[in-house]
């Protein structure tokens, strides 16, 4: 995979070229729809702390990509809910005396 960031005369003139070929097979099909729908100046710019990610990275001995896929998979929420119990009720059972 490829990822380049086109002006949009770039973009324009890549599309025209697309279109006029004779025949589109699915993959020029699909790479003109992606081009239709391609828009990186709709995006935020991504930024990432890399000092931190670099020495993260090096204390664990693994990859910077190691390191950004395990920040990804970090939430500061649970994963499932944190299910509160009820405070247990004393019934008539516990207030019996055991029969002898």
């Amino acid at each position: 995979m490829w990822v380049v960031r086109l002006t949009d005369k770039q973009l324009e003139v890549l599309r025209a070229l697309l279109r006029a070929q004779e025949h589109l097979g699915p993959a020029l099909q699909r790479s003109l729809q992606a081009l239709d729908l391609a828009r990186w100046d709709e995006l935020p710019e991504a930024e990432l702390p890399w000092a931190k990610v670099a020495d993260a990275a090096r204390r664990q001995g693994v990859s910077e990509a190691d390191v950004v896929w395990d920040m990804c998979g970090s939430r500061s929420e649970p994963a499932t809910p944190v299910v509160k119990r009820r405070p247990r009720r004393k019934g008539k059972a516990a207030s019996r005396k055991p029969s002898r």
